[in-house]
């Protein structure tokens, strides 16, 4: 299951978020996105669980839990949407936004 977390503090890193769900099951991937003229957190990342039942239970754990004075934003991941124009290419990889 890939879940979206939006409201990152920005100094919130991958292996903080990655300990926060931890505690509800096993993690396969951690990634925060980051600004790429900065190299600063955007404050949003992507959190991939294998199981669907501990992947729900963080859900509705972590939504609306205050870290470093934020309140998390927690849901399923949709695909992202192809999108066309200069940089779009022809993969075939699934995108999550």
């Amino acid at each position: 299951m890939n879940i979206y977390v939006s409201n990152l503090s920005f100094h919130t890193n991958e292996e903080d978020l990655k300990t926060m769900f931890l505690k509800f099951g096993s993690v396969t991937s951690v990634k925060i996105i980051m600004d790429r003229e900065t190299n600063r957190s955007r404050g949003f990342g992507f959190i991939e669980m294998p199981s669907e039942d501990e992947g729900n239970a963080a859900m509705v754990g972590m939504n609306n839990k205050e870290i470093e004075g934020r309140l998390l934003s927690v849901s399923v991941a949709k695909e992202r949407e192809q999108r066309s124009g200069r940089n779009s290419s022809s993969r075939s990889e699934r995108r999550f936004f």
